[in-house]
């Protein structure tokens, strides 16, 4: 049995990456952002299967099945998570965004390749307001063409990922392969800050990268911004700044205006935040490093989403974080991908 994958809306390949370790053989990814596509490129130790920069309106109509060479009901899992931005608690604006479109797109490349899984990954938020309706419209068609659909919540930490991140994961499976999927429980091991990143070494002063980590080199903070890291302790954001450090949008309580975490250093005993597209600048949460005067590093952030640490991204200091941000953290991936395989053959 030939346990087939495609990673669709691939990104930087945390779901391909955690599959394949799993026991997946990924067959293609598929991604619209072209640095995605050439960090998995650049990744021979971890990537076999072809990679391509493609819109997902491109796949359909039968693209997608001619360019893995199979028909429909042959694949075994089809992944991935469509761009969430658009259902994000943390955006303003009106609730339409053209990106929440491509959950549904997601849906009718399902209904064509037929896989005997699929699994989606979004943001929490897609249950809100903003998503509702897509994801019922969603769950509705995939169960009118045979699918079960489970759904959970879940937290990474539980999983022994080290970070709060919350997200929402479907699992289908095909009516004709059964119907009592159990998503994998948590496995009570927590990891740390501490555990994760501690290791390294300080990154060099002047701001070039470190010799034996590329990604691990510090930004260079304003004065002000030195002055509002140094005046925080580990696991406090701006409500511990002083009057004089906070910026003026800040100077209102935070419980009217939100947002206490930014200015913010992590704590090292606990688990971090969630690692977000903006994760380089401490001005964005609670992304200063524990002790240190400065934001993590890239490399730091990309350990903390669990990637190994000779992964390779390509792209500018923004383009990478966002890679990592927007990644479903490998081990969670791997143990999610585990848990479907565990269960297809207790079935059989």
């Amino acid at each position: 049995m030939r346990f087939t994958c495609v990673d669709s809306f691939s990104g930087a390949g945390g779901l391909s990456l955690g599959l394949s370790e799993a026991g997946f053989e990924i067959m293609l990814s598929f991604d619209i952002d072209e640095k995605c596509i050439e960090t998995l490129q650049s990744n021979p130790k971890y990537f076999k299967h072809p990679a391509i920069c493609e819109d997902i309106q491109n796949m359909l109509d039968g693209r997608l099945l001619n360019k893995i060479g199979l028909k429909p009901n042959e694949l075994f899992l089809l992944a991935g998570g469509p761009p969430c931005q658009g259902f994000s608690v943390q955006r303003i604006g009106e609730d339409g965004d053209n990106r929440n479109e491509l959950v549904l797109l997601y849906g009718r490349l399902i209904n064509e390749v037929r896989p005997m899984f699929f699994v989606m990954e979004n943001v929490s938020g897609i249950q809100g307001k903003r998503g509702k309706a897509i994801l019922a419209q969603l769950i509705d068609n995939m169960e009118d063409i045979g699918y079960h659909i489970h759904k959970q919540l879940i937290n990474a930490e539980d999983y022994g990922i080290p970070q709060r991140r919350k997200r929402l994961f479907l699992i289908g499976e095909r009516e004709d392969t059964g119907s009592s999927y159990m998503f994998p429980k948590p496995i009570g091991e927590k990891q740390t800050v501490r555990d994760t990143i501690s290791f390294l070494p300080l990154p060099p002063e002047d701001g070039s990268p470190h010799p034996d980590y590329p990604l691990h080199r510090r930004d260079r903070l304003s004065e002000k911004n030195l002055l509002r890291i140094n005046a925080l302790s580990e696991g406090q954001g701006r409500d511990f700044l002083p009057n004089e450090l906070l910026a003026n949008c800040h100077r209102i309580d935070s419980a009217k205006i939100g947002h206490r975490n930014v200015y913010g250093r992590m704590s090292w005993d606990e688990v971090a935040p969630t690692i977000t597209a903006r994760f380089d600048s401490f001005t964005r949460g609670l992304f200063g490093h524990p002790d240190q005067p400065r934001s993590i590093s890239l490399c730091e952030g990309a350990l903390l989403q669990t990637f190994p640490i000779d992964f390779s991204f390509v792209g500018s200091k923004i383009e990478i974080a966002r890679q990592i941000g927007n990644a479903v953290p490998p081990k969670l991936a791997r143990i999610i991908g585990e848990s479907v395989l565990r269960y297809y053959k207790q079935t059989r």
